[in-house]
């Protein structure tokens, strides 16, 4: 608790009102009371922790006319299921307690308050570019429901702020607009059950790279600032942010240490970080033509992750190829080592992949490319077949 600029701590104990101070910080003992009572976490059979603060009491009146007096809680949930989400859960039903006591309840802080109040908790544990999508939401989406108090604020207020919304954005971007305002109301109106109806998904158009387009690239790019991270990307393949972190010391016996990324910070600054899940933080051993490329000492690219989409964007303009993402070479390099048989297991880990969905749409899109010819082995056999078959029936008469 935090008043008039001090620090203040109560400790249920000995005696009343006696005070300490401790480093900077106001303890105060005080008798226990029933209301005063800070609630400790329990955990959910779904692995979330949750708290309960005391509100108010409500009169019920009964059917006989009597009234009964009922104890109103306050519910607090956390979907952290490790200690620390224990402690934020908790912290999160005490910081309620004393804005309560001072009379400042949560219902009475706007939809933008507890957007920063959301955003600056999480910011020692996400990384600064989510922080930094957070912050953009924040200032540029939803406007008309921002200044509202969460507790005028009703499922059909979301919905139609959703609906206007959708009306100049992708499904993708409005469903996380609204994933974000769902974590914010999930911990400041836990009571408020989202039931939104949201834009159908689309699935991503991805593009392929040819042998050819890349072969035509590596040549354009020959002893350019480009090249290396071209050969990263499609050979690796690496992100454009672990390219720029790429250091001479992570490299190692032919293996490159993919151990950090470069990425954009709240106040858009480039920092190094480290990768944003395990399965980014891998080991890669690249051809021997990619590898006599590496031989320059401290980072392997003074270019930052902006850089390259703007070179990429004019090197496919200046060559003639047709415009896709410098993010697609990655995609080619998962579809080559589908072509050739390598497991998908091992394609996921060298690309720092934690799920199998992008391989799934990359190998969906090489199918297509291949439908014609697939088609057509697929009917000779059925031809063969038939012939077989009319074949042994004349011999049988």
């Amino acid at each position: 608790m935090q008043y008039f600029g001090q620090k203040y701590c109560i400790i249920f104990g000995r005696s009343l009102q006696s005070e300490h101070i401790f480093d900077g910080c106001y303890f105060y003992t005080k008798k226990r009371k029933e209301d005063d009572f800070m609630a400790t976490a329990k955990k959910l059979p779904s692995g979330s922790w949750r708290c309960l603060v005391y509100s108010h009491t409500e009169n019920i009146r009964q059917k006989d006319g009597t009234v009964k007096k009922k104890r109103i809680y306050e519910s607090f949930t956390c979907d952290d299921p490790t200690a620390r989400g224990k402690r934020k859960c908790e912290q999160i039903a005490a910081e309620w307690a004393a804005n309560k006591d001072a009379g400042v309840t949560v219902e009475n802080i706007t939809l933008g308050v507890a957007y920063d109040r959301y955003i600056e908790s999480k910011n020692k544990t996400l990384s600064p570019a989510t922080i930094r999508e957070y912050k953009r939401q924040r200032e540029r989406n939803l406007p008309t429901l921002m200044p509202l108090k969460l507790k005028d604020i009703t499922c059909d207020m979301i919905q139609i702020a959703i609906n206007e919304e959708a009306s100049g954005k992708s499904p993708k971007t409005v469903r996380n607009i609204h994933g974000l305002l769902s974590a914010v109301l999930g911990v400041y109106r836990p009571d408020l059950q989202l039931n939104t109806t949201l834009p159908k998904k689309v699935r991503p158009e991805l593009y392929i790279p040819s042998d050819e387009e890349i072969k035509k690239l590596i040549e354009y790019v020959k002893n350019d600032e480009m090249e290396i991270p071209i050969l990263l990307a499609a050979f690796g393949p690496m992100r454009r942010g672990e390219i720029c972190a790429l250091d001479s010391s992570d490299i190692k016996d032919g293996v490159v240490h993919v151990s950090k990324s470069m990425v954009l910070d709240s106040e858009r600054n480039w920092v190094i970080k480290s990768p944003k899940s395990y399965s980014g933080d891998r080991y890669i051993r690249f051809p021997d033509f990619v590898l006599s490329k590496l031989s320059k000492n401290g980072r392997i690219t003074s270019l930052n992750p902006s850089m390259i989409t703007d070179r990429f964007r004019d090197i496919l303009k200046r060559t003639g190829i047709p415009h896709f993402r410098f993010h697609d070479l990655r995609h080619y390099c998962a579809s080559v080592q589908h072509a050739i048989g390598i497991p998908d297991a091992y394609i996921m880990q060298r690309g720092g992949w934690g799920s199998d969905r992008v391989l799934k749409e990359v190998y969906r899109h090489a199918m297509v490319d291949k439908t014609s010819d697939m088609d057509a082995r697929a009917n000779d056999y059925f031809e063969n077949m038939q012939h077989g078959m009319q074949h042994e029936i004349k011999k049988a008469q």
